[in-house]
């Protein structure tokens, strides 16, 4: 027996203490484990079974009210609905095993080491092995456990990709403590990732909040204007509104000189050369920003077309995209470091001298500009919608004089770039409470740290106190 090395306890929080003694625990991926603690299979731990997918081709097979589970179905720690039912009749021809009420699910297949109790009886695919509440250890430890452990016994595809099968599931190993421990570990786990869950859900939606308020002040500012005592006037449009006096409302037909739509490069041998040149993926226009990473290096330079090279100042539009993205724009605010083109689902807008590329950006960004792109907006599909040049031309945009446009705009990448601070703040502190969450659960369920004598505390400021410790 050996105690436990002073640099593990140095990397441990101060919060909670380590076991008196540790063992070698024999796995060289493991370390040392509480003295107390044995190693064993799962096979000889936590009994599951597998479930089965009825003949697709047979459409009856998936008309009936059978909750049939898949991996996508498990999104939370408790599934108790599916996307897909069966039939009462594909259950009974495939002797299918109920997964009763309670159970723990395990995706083992594709997306590996996502869990989810069972809150009824229900029926699964191939893909997912159900762990039975006759283990020797609760299911509710083996919820923290079974994500860390098993993977570690999986074989590797040729793409460097992690699998599994039953096999190599059932012969997983597993450090087993008491079953009063696990329970204590799981009882732990259960309070202090459920505190982290709560702080992470709070920045989620301060992001949301973010996009909506940052959504609102575009929309504001572009209909609106900055002086709020200007005088106002009914723009003419119903959905519009009354916008200053000043401005005008026309079609942006009438500040264009022309649309420009990308060239999609023909594949070619790769041939030698000096210098690199991409074509633009459309994820290249986001929200307002460019993205000249977003591309891809072409194979020789004879699919390079000069005439659609990407420059400073130039104002891209999305031509087709899921209904959400579909006509998103942005200026390209930087002169790329290499030659790229537009592809064939990019359009760019060259306009005249009486809009500014950041403004007419602006709008078609705005609630307004949204609101005509859904209108017009069509596609074959649900996941793919298009714009053509004829809809852009005939949108409607407010047109202010160009030195109030270029203050609006100076306003709102002030304004733009406080939202960014705020949400790269939001997100910096999900990813360090997940960071801290996952380290969490992996140093109770090695025994790093020692919870048996630990207490859920009674009052609400345990909560409060995980953001501090966190942030710290």
């Amino acid at each position: 027996m050996t105690a436990m090395s002073e640099t593990k306890k140095a990397a441990l929080s101060g919060k909670y203490a380590a076991y008196p003694e540790y063992k070698d625990s024999g796995v060289e991926w493991l370390d040392e484990i509480p003295t107390h603690w044995k190693t064993s299979k799962i096979k000889y731990i936590a009994p599951f079974q597998v479930g089965w997918t009825p003949p697709t081709k047979n459409d009856d097979n998936f008309i009936g009210d059978n909750i049939w589970v898949n991996i996508s179905d498990l999104k939370g720690k408790f599934v108790k609905n599916s996307s897909k039912k069966i039939s009462d009749k594909a259950a009974q021809e495939a002797s299918m095993d109920i997964t009763p009420k309670g159970s723990l699910l395990y995706s083992f297949k594709l997306s590996v080491g996502a869990v989810s109790f069972a809150e009824c009886d229900l029926y699964t695919n191939e893909a997912i092995a159900s762990f039975l509440d006759s283990a020797e250890l609760p299911l509710a430890y083996l919820y923290y456990v079974l994500p860390k452990f098993v993977i570690e016994n999986a074989s590797t595809n040729i793409y460097g990709a992690r699998i599994l099968n039953q096999e190599l599931i059932r012969n997983a190993l597993l450090i087993v403590p008491t079953y009063d421990e696990a329970n204590k570990i799981a009882a732990f786990l259960d309070h202090e990732t459920a505190n982290i869950d709560t702080l992470i859900e709070k920045q989620k939606k301060l992001i949301e909040l973010l996009k909506e308020k940052r959504q609102a002040v575009i929309s504001h500012a572009v209909t609106k204007g900055l002086n709020p005592d200007a005088p106002m006037k009914d723009s003419g449009v119903e959905w519009l509104g009354e916008v200053p006096e000043h401005w005008i409302v026309l079609n942006i037909q009438r500040v264009l000189h022309k649309i420009e739509q990308g060239s999609s490069p023909v594949a070619q041998n790769r041939t030698p050369q000096q210098e690199e040149f991409g074509v633009l993926k459309i994820s290249s226009v986001k929200k307002g920003v460019f993205h000249a990473k977003e591309s891809k290096t072409l194979d020789s330079i004879t699919q390079y077309e000069s005439r659609f090279r990407v420059t400073k100042g130039d104002l891209l539009v999305t031509r087709a995209n899921t209904p959400s993205l579909v006509a998103d724009a942005c200026v390209v605010n930087q002169e790329p470091s290499f030659p790229i083109m537009m592809c064939d689902l990019i359009y760019r807008l060259v306009t005249t001298d009486k809009v500014d590329n950041h403004f007419l950006c602006m709008w078609l960004l705005s609630d307004f500009g949204r609101m005509q792109v859904e209108a017009d907006a069509r596609g074959s599909s649900m996941t793919m919608a298009k714009v053509s040049q004829g809809h852009i031309k005939a949108w409607l945009t407010v047109l202010p004089p160009l030195s109030e446009q270029k203050e609006i705009v100076a306003y709102l990448e002030h304004a733009n770039k406080q939202f960014s601070q705020l949400t790269y703040k939001a997100e910096k502190a999900i990813e360090l409470m997940r960071e801290r969450r996952t380290a969490l659960i992996s140093a109770a369920v090695t025994g790093k740290i020692d919870v048996r004598h630990w207490v859920a505390p009674t009052t609400n400021s345990d909560t409060n106190e995980a953001q501090h410790e966190v942030m710290a």
